[in-house]
C-alpha cells in the first residue's frame, strides 16, 4: 500500500471492507470478482479486508484461504455481530487514505467504485455515498424494499433535515482522517451506523458526494426489514435529541486539501491475517 510515483510522491490508497456473517458459500466468488475488477481497472493502491462478523459457519476459513491466494486481500474476525461495529473496527485501524465498504453480494455495480472514491482521493469531498434513489440510478428491487427504503429516506428528510437521498445503500466511502474524528461520536454498531455517520457529517458542514449506482437486490439478504426499521426509527429519535442538545458538533475536523496525483503502477504486497484488536497500518483515500 505504500507506493510512490515516478517523482517519489506517496500515492493515496483505499481500503475497502466487506462485512460478512455466515457467507461461506458466496465469499470466494464475490471477493474474487471484486479483486479482479480492482486489479484490472483501479489505478490506485488498494486493499480488500474481509470482516468476519462473529460468523458461525466456514466463512472465516474461506476468508483466510483467500488471503493466501489473492495478494491484496486481508481478513479480520470479530467476536460480536454488527455491520457498524465491523466497519468502525477496521476503518479506525486503517492507514489507507480513504476507507470504503460494499456488501458481500456486490449488489452495487463495481463500475461505480472509482467514481465513489475519486472525489475523496482528490480532496474535493469528505464522504461519498452510493444512491439507489438518485434519478440517474438503475435499481432492480422488490416493491417491499423499494417502499421501505423510500419511506425511510422521506422520514429522514422530514425529521432530521438531511440532504442526501439514500442513507442505507451498502456502498460508501469516507476520508480516513475524517472518519477517525467522527467515530467517537457514532453510537450505533448495526444498520443505523450509516445514517448516523451521514447525519454527523452534514451537521458539521462536511461535503458529501452522491453517486448514482446500478443496483440489483440480493434475494438472499439477511436483513430483518421490520427490526431494522424499528431500530432506525429509534436511532432517528436519538439523533434528533442530540441535534437539539447540540451534541452533534465535532470539534477540530480535518480540512480538505486538493492534491491531484498520477496513479502509480501497483506491485503485489505481502498480506497478513490479523486477529481482532491488532493494530494494522495501511494507507489512505458523498
Amino acid at each position: 500500500m505504500n507506493e510512490t510515483n515516478a517523482g517519489g510522491v506517496r500515492q493515496r490508497s483505499v481500503e475497502i471492507v466487506v462485512p460478512v456473517y455466515d457467507e461461506a458459500p458466496v465469499l470466494a466468488d464475490s471477493i474474487g470478482r471484486l479483486h479482479a475488477h480492482l486489479e484490472e481497472s483501479f489505478p490506485f493502491p488498494f486493499r480488500i479486508t474481509i470482516a468476519d462478523n462473529a460468523g458461525t459457519d466456514a466463512t472465516w476459513y474461506a476468508a483466510t484461504d483467500l488471503t493466501l491466494r489473492l495478494p491484496h486481500v486481508h481478513a479480520v474476525r470479530l467476536e460480536e455481530k454488527g455491520r457498524g461495529r465491523a466497519l468502525k473496527h477496521v476503518w479506525n485501524r486503517s492507514s489507507a487514505d480513504v476507507v470504503a465498504y460494499t456488501d458481500v453480494h456486490l449488489s452495487t455495480g463495481l463500475e461505480a467504485f472509482l467514481p465513489l472514491v475519486a472525489p475523496l482521493l482528490s480532496g474535493h469531498s469528505d464522504l461519498a455515498v452510493g444512491s439507489r434513489l438518485h434519478r440517474q440510478a438503475a435499481a432492480v428491487r422488490c416493491a417491499k424494499r423499494e417502499f421501505v427504503s423510500r419511506s425511510y429516506n422521506v422520514l429522514l428528510k422530514a425529521g432530521l433535515g438531511v440532504r442526501f437521498s439514500d442513507a442505507q445503500c451498502g456502498f460508501k466511502a469516507v476520508r480516513a482522517d475524517v472518519f477517525r474524528a467522527l467515530a467517537p461520536h457514532i453510537e450505533d454498531t448495526a444498520w443505523f451506523f450509516d445514517t448516523e455517520l451521514l447525519v454527523l457529517a452534514q451537521r458539521n458542514g462536511l461535503r458529501v458526494h452522491e453517486v448514482p449506482v446500478d443496483w440489483t437486490d440480493d434475494p438472499d439478504s439477511r436483513v430483518d426489514i421490520v427490526r431494522t426499521a424499528v431500530d432506525d426509527l429509534l436511532g432517528m429519535g436519538r439523533m434528533l435529541r442530540s441535534t437539539l442538545a447540540g451534541r452533534t458538533r465535532v470539534p477540530a475536523l480535518p480540512r480538505r486539501t486538493s492534491t491531484p496525483q498520477v496513479p502509480a503502477a501497483r506491485t503485489a504486497t505481502p498480506v497478513a491475517v490479523l486477529p481482532t484488536g491488532a493494530n494494522t497500518h495501511l494507507e489512505y483515500a458523498s
